[in-house]
């Protein structure tokens, strides 16, 4: 008797999609993190909205590395199902890369903390999109790509506006977590339970 339901044998149609996706499905706590994370990290920006660029490099930079440490793991557990992991382990990469320059220069310049939260958002919501593309529709695609279109627009924003203020920023910071972060839960959801009612096999 085979290993795989019939809806998850290779063989069957969108077999290797299915099989990428019910890896995702079995890591959902990991991205249901990372989507609490990021609310916390939004709602600590909206209640210190005039908190000084450095001691909001050195959250921003923390929130970066739990988040990138959390898209490695799920990264990781992806190559143990022999599914594809690249693109979740390259967006954990630069996620703690640029987690830990937040934290070596937190008194940096706004200017330069704005572009360097812009390459972030832009190069992240890529890789979102391109990893949506790649997921399942039934297990949420569109909620990935949500969280990936929201960081594409956060970061061209910014960089449209590099010396807005460090307020403003703060709030459009809070405002893209929240919203990043909600779409992260639900898609962390909508994994879960996908999950649960997979056979056993």
């Amino acid at each position: 008797m085979s290993d795989f339901p019939s809806h998850f044998a290779p063989g069957a149609a969108g077999g290797p999609m299915m099989l990428r996706s019910a890896a995702l499905a079995r890591n959902w706590w990991a991205i249901l993190i990372r989507g609490i994370a990021a609310v916390a990290f939004g709602v600590v920006a909206f209640l210190l909205p005039a908190a000084s660029v450095a001691v909001l490099a050195l959250v921003f930079g923390v929130y970066l590395l739990v988040d990138g440490v959390f898209a490695i793991i799920a990264a990781i557990a992806a190559a143990a199902h022999h599914t594809r992991w690249v693109l979740m382990l390259l967006e954990g990469v630069i996620d703690i890369l640029i987690g830990l320059l937040a934290l070596a220069a937190p008194g940096a310049v706004i200017v330069g903390v704005v572009w360097v939260t812009a390459a972030w958002a832009l190069v992240t919501g890529g890789l979102m999109l391109a990893a949506a593309f790649r997921l399942h529709r039934g297990h949420g695609n569109w909620l990935l790509g949500l969280g990936g279109l929201v960081s594409i627009v956060w970061g061209a924003m910014l960089g449209l506006w590099p010396l807005v203020g460090a307020i403003v920023m703060t709030i459009w910071l809070g405002a893209y977590a929240v919203i990043f972060g909600i779409a992260m839960i639900a898609l962390a959801l909508r994994l879960r339970s996908r999950h649960l009612a997979a056979p056993l096999h």
